[in-house]
């Protein structure tokens, strides 16, 4: 087939979506299709220039490609997935979230401006009338799926898949420092972490990885560290390589991701790849759909102290910490994630 695959991206920004667009791009390839990656920039603000995008990928014209037709087209994100064609399907890792479930939550940014509930409207109308255009509409996750039935009533069904290079996770050794790689962001709540971390009281290091979506975020972070006299148990190390995150996911004691409402999170599955447990909270959303809690991991409140009593146990219950990553990685088989598996589906 000659398949195009719709993604939506801030331009100079990269993180999980990017990826997940890369790896669905190589499986396709490995699978014998012509495929192409069809990247929508995307600007958000002011609220009105979400409008100006969607208007602009609806004008938008893939059905053929130097007189050849495009056999099937894969949209991902949003406004991107809204490009019409008469042979596409959806695999929705995500609607635009302030017009859905974060609107009216401090985190919303759309609501600040004062046509912002002009625009969340007209984004709920347009989801409502041009999804049901695709001709199968899957979710990347459970998560996904039940927003998409509560705010506008469309059934889709949840598709999971493994995280990019998954082969390449491995266990090593027990270093004493909790990792959580992420990118920067008031949705993964690295304050919570650090809110945690003061309050512990086992000797609990943390050690994070990820670029900053804002630079000031990860300053007011940095400060928070210095405030609550953390420097000695918190490493801030930014964006790191594959081969580096692969060793710190292998050597840490357990995973910490404890993010609002996540869509998927890699994270969860990659600490399982890697044998490792994951600590995360009641209203994290995806994680949730993997981590079974004092099986293969722990969930907490969403608050600093019992987060802090999660830390506190994986610290001192070393042996609790290894049976449970040798779960989590048991886990990963049974649920048979593979990307064989979502091939099939996407073109069936």
């Amino acid at each position: 087939m000659r398949v195009l695959v719709l993604n939506t991206q801030v331009v100079f920004t990269k993180g999980g979506a990017e990826i997940h667009a890369d790896s669905l791009m190589d499986a396709l390839s490995r699978a014998g299709h012509d495929a192409e990656l069809v990247n929508i920039p995307f600007k958000w603000y002011p609220p009105e220039k979400i409008l100006d995008n969607l208007l602009a990928c609806r004008m938008l014209d893939i059905t053929e490609s130097n007189g050849v037709p495009v056999d099937r087209v894969i949209g991902l994100r949003f406004p991107a997935y809204h490009i019409p064609h008469p042979n596409k399907v959806l695999w929705i890792l995500h609607q635009h979230r302030t017009a859905f479930d974060l609107w009216g939550k401090p985190i919303c940014d759309i609501g600040c401006f004062p046509d912002g509930r002009i625009v969340r409207d007209a984004i709920a109308r347009a989801e409502k009338e041009l999804l049901p255009e695709a001709r199968a509409i899957f979710a990347n996750s459970n998560n996904v799926a039940q927003r998409l039935e509560r705010f506008c009533g469309i059934h889709s069904t949840p598709l999971y898949h493994p995280p990019h290079g998954a082969e390449l996770f491995h266990s090593g050794n027990d270093d004493d420092y909790l990792y959580y790689p992420s990118r920067i962001s008031g949705l993964k709540r690295q304050g919570l972490v650090l809110e945690a971390l003061a309050r512990t009281r086992q000797p609990v290091r943390v050690v994070f990885s990820g670029s900053a979506d804002n630079p000031e975020d990860l300053e007011r972070l940095k400060e928070t560290t210095k405030k609550l006299g953390l420097e000695r148990r918190v490493d801030w190390l930014g964006r790191v390589s594959h081969e580096r995150m692969l060793e710190l996911y292998a050597n840490c004691r357990a995973v910490v991701f404890p993010p609002l409402d996540e869509d998927y999170g890699y994270i969860t599955l990659e600490a399982m790849l890697s044998s490792k447990p994951v600590i995360t909270c009641r209203d994290s959303g995806g994680p949730l759909e993997f981590v079974r809690d004092g099986e293969s991991g722990l969930v907490a409140e969403s608050e600093a102290a019992p987060l802090a009593e999660a830390m506190d146990r994986i610290w001192k219950e070393r042996t609790f910490a290894v049976q449970a990553g040798k779960l989590g990685r048991s886990l990963i088989d049974e649920l048979g994630i593979n990307w064989n598996n979502v091939v099939s589906k996407l073109l069936a």
